[in-house]
């Protein structure tokens, strides 16, 4: 089974706001320290697996956002 970029990245957030989380109820400085060595590894892989993805769009910077379109009425 092949992980999507936008599945790297959530199980990224899911790491560093647990490391947040497990800071500020005094935790052992250990499982923080671990953790946070872990999520900064996960977010240079994700930011790789995200800039490498293969995606495709057929949408130009003329297209501006889809959900208020500048000057285009269909």
């Amino acid at each position: 089974m092949k992980i999507s970029a936008i599945s790297w990245l959530a199980i990224t957030t899911c790491i560093l706001l647990t490391v947040t989380i497990f800071s500020t109820m005094s935790l052992s400085f250990s499982w923080v320290f671990y953790l946070t060595v872990l999520g900064q590894v996960l977010l240079v892989y994700t930011v790789y697996k995200v800039l490498k993805d293969n995606y495709t769009t057929d949408k130009t910077f003329d297209d501006f956002y889809e959900d208020y379109p500048i000057g285009k009425n269909e």
